[in-house]
Parts: structure tokens; C-alpha cells; sequence
């Protein structure tokens, strides 16, 4: 829908955060698709075309399912996967105005969102609490004990054995336009300090998911915010989350709303926001790019 038939909307949008009591955010895939973090199209064909050449992939999403027949070849792919979408900028400064609209409220991030890219705009990290792992972490993948281990420092070796330089902005380039290799040195390949066994990635999609101790301090301070905003005029602000976890933040917020009279649902999402019957009174949505309604918010 055009933004300017969303006149409206916006202007009730911008009327409830001056109400708000708190503003909780509840952040999905669409709202980093927004600032320039896409998995497909011409960022996919500048990192992976000898990937997609070889093995037919469509996106980045799908090369992370293929079961690769060496760890060499695994971790070149996944090493790329990850430095482009946790160590590089941000492309546009979606974050940041959401940082700008929230930084004087009493605010919280829930987010499904894996890419580091609330902390990386500003955001205070005691107040985010990712559900769902972090690019930059890997863990045993028993897993043997709930532990993380930062990656960065090997996953830039990584894609440096492959071929590549990085700028001034962190973005990866080949210096001498030639193919990419697409293995690392089997000395890279991570293993559990503890046990010896393969690493993964701290990435929730199954029962191996390590739940370490930041992640636990994370889920505390969220419920405490939760408590500690309970009957007040709380603004849960739901940004690009789709149908792949809706419990996690969706369900969850329609929820709360209907628990709390006082509080107002907002849901910007490009196509997909809308709000069940039993709230609809007290919800704003608005179905546009998120970073065009930041930017007119």
C-alpha cells in the first residue's frame, strides 16, 4: 500500500509512542530485509555465484540446508554467510531511527533476529534479548555443555583463505577479480574446546540449540520488563515478523494486548500486518516498508 494512504495510520502510530508508558519491539526477518540485509537476488550473486553455480541455489537460506560432503567446503559457505550478514554495515539506517524513536522511552527488544544488528546500531544490550541464537556465536553441536564461543576472529580467517580482502566498510571484495576458493584449511574447521566434537552454530533450529548464560540473563531482564510494565500503557510495536515463529513474538504480543486494556499493538510489516478481531480497536497496521514508515515517523 502506498505510504501516503498510510497517512493516517502513521500519525496514530506516532500518537501512541508520545503515550506509551514503554515500547516493547518485537523485531523479524523483515525489518533487517528493510535495511538492506536480503538473501537473495544481486547480494546472493555477489558472495555466492560459484555456490549457486555448482549446486543450484536460489538464496542463502537454502545453501545453509545442503548437506556438503567435507567440513572444508561447509565452513567456506557458512563463513561467507556469516561475515556478510553479522560483521558487514548495516546498508541503510533502518535501526537507527527505530534506535532514534525509542532512545528516551523505557523501552525492549524481543527479536527472532540473528544478525547483531540491534547492537551494532546503538541499541542498549541490556535491554535485547535474542531468542533464536546469534551469526556470531558458535556452540558444541551435541551439544555437550550450554556454552558459546565467539567466531569472529576465525570466520574472517576463513573467508580471507578463500580469496577475499575486506574495506573500509567490511565488505568483502576479491582484490585480483579471480574465483574464490571454496574450501578453508582443514586447520580452521572448529571443535569443542570441550569435547572435541564438531562445532555449529548457535542457530535454534532444533533440540541442540545452547541456551548459554547470556541467553538466560537476556530472557530474565525480558520478563522482568514484562512485570514491571504489567496494567501500564505499553506500546508492543511488532516489526517485519512473519509466520515462521509467530509464537515467539506475534502470538505472544496479541496476547499481552488482549490482557492489558491499556495497551496498543502496532504491527508494520509490508503486506503482512494485521490484527485479530478482539484487538483490532486498540491496533495500528500499517502494511509498507518499515523503513519508509521510520522515516516518516
Amino acid at each position: 500500500m502506498n505510504i501516503k494512504k498510510n497517512e493516517h495510520m502513521i500519525q496514530s502510530l506516532r500518537h501512541a509512542f508520545h503515550q506509551a508508558d514503554a515500547v516493547l519491539i518485537g523485531a523479524g526477518a523483515g525489518l533487517s530485509a528493510s535495511a538492506g540485509f536480503i538473501y537473495t537476488g544481486e547480494r546472493f550473486q555477489n558472495y555466492f555465484k560459484d555456490f549457486a553455480s555448482k549446486y543450484g541455489f536460489q538464496d542463502m537460506y537454502s545453501g545453509g540446508f545442503y548437506p556438503f560432503e567435507t567440513p572444508e567446503e561447509y565452513w567456506a559457505y557458512w563463513s561467507r554467510y556469516i561475515f556478510i550478514n553479522r560483521y558487514m554495515e548495516i546498508p541503510k539506517p533502518v535501526y537507527q531511527r527505530l534506535l532514534e524513536l525509542v532512545h528516551d522511552k523505557d523501552y525492549f527488544v524481543l527479536t527472532t533476529n540473528v544478525d547483531h544488528c540491534f547492537q551494532k546500531a546503538g541499541f542498549d544490550k541490556r535491554r535485547l534479548f535474542y531468542t533464536q541464537g546469534d551469526y556470531g556465536l558458535f556452540q558444541c553441536s551435541e551439544p555437550c555443555c550450554q556454552k558459546t564461543y565467539d567466531n569472529e576472529s576465525v570466520i574472517r580467517e576463513m573467508v580471507k583463505m578463500q580469496g577475499f580482502a575486506t574495506d573500509k566498510d567490511n565488505s568483502l571484495y576479491l582484490p585480483d577479480e579471480t574465483a574464490p576458493k571454496m574450501t578453508v584449511p582443514a586447520p580452521l574447521v572448529p571443535h569443542c574446546p570441550v569435547c572435541g566434537r564438531p562445532m555449529g552454530m548457535n542457530l535454534r533450529s532444533d533440540a541442540t540449540f545452547a541456551e548459554d548464560s547470556g541467553w538466560h540473563k537476556a530472557a530474565k531482564r525480558y520478563h522482568d520488563f514484562l512485570r514491571g510494565h504489567q496494567n501500564q500503557k505499553v506500546l508492543f510495536l511488532e516489526l517485519g515478523v512473519g509466520m515462521n515463529t509467530p509464537g515467539i513474538v506475534k502470538f505472544s504480543f496479541w496476547r499481552m494486548t488482549t490482557e492489558n486494556p491499556k495497551a496498543t499493538y502496532a504491527c508494520v510489516n509490508s503486506g503482512e500486518a494485521s490484527a485479530p478481531t478482539e484487538i483490532r480497536d486498540r491496533s495500528i497496521c500499517i502494511n509498507a516498508d518499515i523503513g519508509k514508515v521510520l522515516e516518516q515517523l
